[in-house]
């Protein structure tokens, strides 16, 4: 968790750390949590990846930022897998952006939270919207302060960080991670006006030292470089506020452009990250809960990654086998196939033909059930097709429709036998999930305007 070291004055809320409890995800590991004050408003803090809870609530001005969002609520703060408090990972490996959001939803339902107010900090940004774009009927706000949707510099994102300014921050996360000279300079960043506050160059490199090692941080910083979820804004349906100071507000006002009614308030602080003069920040989040009454998300457009699978050459195995064993091989095709989506929590929407239409919740568990669909079904004597893509979807009674529909269906048509092909939003989203790609180029997709990015699965 991020805290902003404010200036509030008074007691603190509470005289002990409250309890850390655990909550278990649907894989079977377990996230250390929080939860602090009470009320009618679940809010949930989330911040770098990296922390460790119990030292969080050690730092200096803790209590006074918990205090600031405890008067709207109750305060939700965890620890995502592999970090802090929560079950560890093997190696260097980073849970992907869906394992991230499912330690969130595990943590939502321990606390029996139904709607949460989710409140952003830096690297959280994309979990947030990943989060609020799926789930809306869970999101009751969301609320992106310093949050970006892409890291990378590009000609359509000048915001973003160059390739050399990269490999100079890379290199210091490998070799000076946890550091009295790294936190140093990372709190001048971050606080330029208090650049020799000691006891939280202290706290800062101890955080480092408690929340992860030097490879993973090495790890996090290659996986946001790569990432980019963009594709991703504009199906947010939920009331949404963007946050920023001078710094960052020509950045945040773009961002807000893309999310569909968002707000983009410009705080009157020179600090990018907010957090060398809190008050302007708590007194807006303030002010945009204050305002929600019962608005309602649209909970008939949702997130969605959508797979279709097509036997390759069905017209000639037909003629081969003979009606009744064929469609004694489509009943192993098709009781295989639901195993397999069963197992990799996708639904199934329907089925003509020999083949499947499926939605998921996450775009790397769908292309490692299209990589298991593929590998198979190779025992039956057949080859298939798969195609995804991941953006807004309508939901009206259980069907799922809409161009994203479409679009997955034209990519599955480019697809060889046996290979697994993704739209360009799939490959941005799975940043960091072990997945390779190899580039296909840009495609025209019958009745879809322009041409698609498309890449198939090593």
């Amino acid at each position: 968790m991020l805290f902003l070291h404010g200036g509030l004055s008074g007691p603190t809320l509470y005289d002990v750390i409250p309890e850390t409890r655990y909550a278990r995800t649907l894989d079977g590991f377990h996230i250390a949590y929080q939860t602090i004050g009470g009320g009618p408003t679940d809010v949930a803090l989330l911040g770098p990846y990296f922390g460790n809870l119990e030292h969080d609530s050690k730092a200096p001005g803790a209590m006074e930022e918990i205090r600031a969002f405890t008067s709207l609520g109750r305060v939700i703060i965890f620890d995502g897998r592999g970090s802090g408090l929560s079950d560890s990972l093997r190696g260097t490996r980073l849970p992907t952006m869906e394992e991230r959001i499912d330690d969130l939803r595990a943590v939502l339902d321990a606390v029996s939270s139904e709607r949460v107010v989710l409140v952003s900090f830096a690297d959280s940004g994309p979990l947030c919207c990943l989060f609020a774009a799926t789930f809306p009927e869970r999101t009751r706000a969301l609320i992106l302060n310093n949050a970006r949707p892409r890291t990378a510099w590009a000609p359509d994102y000048p915001w973003g960080m160059t390739q050399e300014q990269f490999e100079a921050e890379l290199e210091a996360a490998e070799t000076r991670w946890g550091s009295r000279e790294y936190a140093t300079e990372l709190h001048r960043d971050m606080m330029p006006g208090r650049p020799d506050d000691d006891e939280l160059i202290e706290w800062l490199a101890a955080s480092m030292r408690l929340s992860a090692s030097p490879a993973a941080a090495a790890a996090l910083l290659r996986m946001f470089y790569e990432m980019d979820v963009r594709d991703v804004l504009p199906a947010i349906h939920v009331p949404t506020l963007i946050l920023a100071g001078d710094a960052t507000a020509e950045e945040a006002a773009a961002i807000a452009h893309m999310i569909p009614g968002a707000e983009f308030w410009h705080l009157d602080t020179p600090a990018g990250l907010v957090m060398q003069d809190p008050q302007p920040f708590y007194d807006a989040i303030h002010r945009f809960v204050a305002q929600l009454g019962e608005e309602e998300a649209d909970l008939d457009r949702v997130l969605q990654t959508v797979l279709f699978t097509d036997i390759v050459g069905s017209s000639e195995k037909v003629a081969a086998l003979g009606d009744r064993a064929w469609r004694d091989l489509l009943e192993r095709h098709h009781r295989f196939i639901r195993g397999v989506l069963a197992r990799w929590r996708g639904r199934e929407i329907d089925t003509a033909g020999d083949g499947f239409f499926a939605a998921f919740d996450g775009p790397a568990r769908a292309v490692r059930c299209a990589k298991a669909i593929v590998d198979g079904v190779r025992s039956m004597g057949i080859e298939v097709r798969v195609g995804l893509h991941t953006g807004e979807c309508e939901i009206a009674d259980g069907k799922v429709a809409g161009i994203t529909v479409v679009i997955g269906s034209r990519i599955a048509s480019l697809a060889g036998p046996s290979e697994v092909w993704v739209s360009r939003t799939v490959r941005d989203l799975v940043t960091g999930s072990g997945l390779a790609f190899d580039d296909r180029g840009e495609r025209e997709l019958k009745g879809v305007p322009n041409t698609w990015q498309v890449y198939s699965v090593r």
